[in-house]
């Protein structure tokens, strides 16, 4: 077996690991890049190996940094299965078409200003065709129900705890001619944390003779889980008492429904006071619905809710509206104050949450709440870190609303969980892979990894081969 690394390899974004054996290549996660646009685009637009040579797909979530090449992938040639969960499956559908038509948008404004500089014009990475094309190949599968998808390689899927349909992966690998050996090579794909809202904590891998970990937030801890919501609350109080504007820059898969949630369980209980709440995200929107279709996978908690009262929806309640068209978004620029927005993207790298900063980030009764993992080199990030003028839409701002975090909200297993879930493994991986982190994050981790009594921890360099 040989393993390589494409993407999110001492890198957060572009999830893309190859796997090779019995003559087979089996792509783990096809993840778009994400940060500086233009060092972006160029590795998006491309991949480091023969498309046509890749025999299946296996995708551990549906967050655009795991599956946004997907279309690439197929437009330059791939036509074999992508193997998923249901609810990634359903999910994809609506993330993959709406990248596809956020770039088509993207390009008619880039080549606008391309025109008037005399730029040559620029194509979008994939159409909506490509998408749809790409969605044909899915072939679903749920957890615990092994699957053999090449000859020799068995798939399992696990739940991860990380969004709607996340999975850590584990391939059976068996070689050899007469005495076939089999290494368990596992996935944990994006790991996420006990006691989340909505989602199923994770579940704990059986076997991992070789595994691959995310390292996300390698040498950090998250506050506890419990906290989350309190600290919500303390924030909407705090807001209303001043008569600003809540905005939470939230993605559209996951966290968004997350907060939704506790919103809605903070009113009910009235720790906080009745403010209008507005989901201002078409995607948000679609995938709260996609959220409504799949109760299997839901929480005790949350299954609870459901069956109370004839089964109250979880992701809705008299406080709250989701926003469709752009009339109805700008209609939020004449928002009665106290009010809570909630919009995309969550980075602040796109979408209607900038519209919401470019005219509010200036008032200092406003409050930004940041409730997700901010990438190097976004506007999230530079405002988190206390930049105090930044650039939103091409124009120069000064920050003068209050920016606040709840890291407890994050999706992400911190250090301690990550080691915790691995120490779990039956019998100790003979070698591992830290990915999925910035460099100081993945060697945080792999040194804890190596204290833990792990001998063999690589943190792989892209492009870097393995023969296991």
């Amino acid at each position: 077996m040989i393993l390589q690394f494409f993407g999110a390899a001492q890198s957060v974004t572009g999830s893309m690991h190859l796997v090779e054996a019995n003559g087979h290549r089996v792509l783990l996660d096809c993840g778009m890049v994400q940060g500086k646009r233009q060092d972006a685009r160029r590795l998006n637009s491309k991949f480091p190996f023969d498309v046509k040579t890749i025999d299946a797909v296996v995708l551990s979530h549906a967050h655009l940094d795991h599956t946004g090449k997907l279309p690439v992938l197929v437009k330059n040639g791939f036509d074999n299965g992508v193997f998923s969960t249901s609810a990634t499956r359903d999910l994809c559908s609506a993330m993959l078409r709406d990248s596809a038509l956020l770039q088509e948008s993207d390009r008619r404004f880039v080549n606008k200003l391309n025109a008037e500089k005399g730029l040559p014009a620029i194509l979008p990475l994939y159409t909506l065709q490509d998408a749809t094309k790409a969605l044909r190949l899915f072939r679903t599968l749920e957890c615990m129900r092994p699957l053999e998808i090449l000859p020799g390689i068995t798939l399992t899927f696990r739940d991860a705890g990380h969004i709607l349909g996340s999975a850590s992966v584990a391939l059976e690998i068996a070689e050899g001619h007469k005495e076939k050996k089999v290494t368990t090579l596992a996935f944990t794909g994006d790991l996420g944390r006990k006691g989340a809202a909505v989602v199923r904590d994770p579940d704990i891998i059986s076997r991992a003779d070789v595994l691959i970990t995310e390292s996300t937030y390698g040498g950090r801890y998250h506050g506890p889980m419990r906290d989350a919501k309190e600290k919500l609350a303390k924030i909407v109080r705090e807001t209303a008492d001043k008569g600003g504007l809540l905005i939470i820059p939230a993605f559209a898969v996951g966290r968004t429904q997350d907060v939704v949630y506790h919103l809605h369980e903070l009113m009910e209980a009235k720790l906080i006071p009745s403010l209008p709440v507005y989901v201002d995200s078409p995607l948000a929107t679609n995938i709260t619905e996609i959220f409504r279709q799949h109760p299997e996978c839901y929480d005790e908690e949350t299954e609870q809710l459901l069956l109370q009262d004839g089964g109250k929806d979880p992701f809705g309640f008299d406080m709250l509206k989701y926003t469709r068209s752009t009339e109805d978004s700008k209609r939020l620029n004449n928002l009665k104050k106290p009010a809570i927005i909630i919009s995309a993207s969550g980075m602040c790298e796109g979408g209607r949450v900038l519209h919401h900063l470019r005219r509010n980030i200036g008032d200092p009764n406003t409050t930004l709440l940041f409730v997700g993992y901010q990438a190097e080199n976004t506007l999230g990030r530079k405002l988190l870190q206390g930049d105090k003028i930044v650039h939103i839409l091409g124009e120069e701002h000064e920050v003068r609303a209050r920016v606040k975090e709840i890291d407890a909200y994050s999706a992400h297993a911190d250090e301690g969980e990550l080691l915790d879930f691995i120490g779990q493994i039956p019998s100790t991986p003979a070698r591992v892979f830290v990915v999925h982190g910035e460099m100081q994050a993945a060697e945080a981790m792999a040194a804890a990894l190596m204290r833990s009594g792990i001998s063999n921890v690589i943190i792989p360099a892209s492009g870097e081969r393995f023969q296991i």
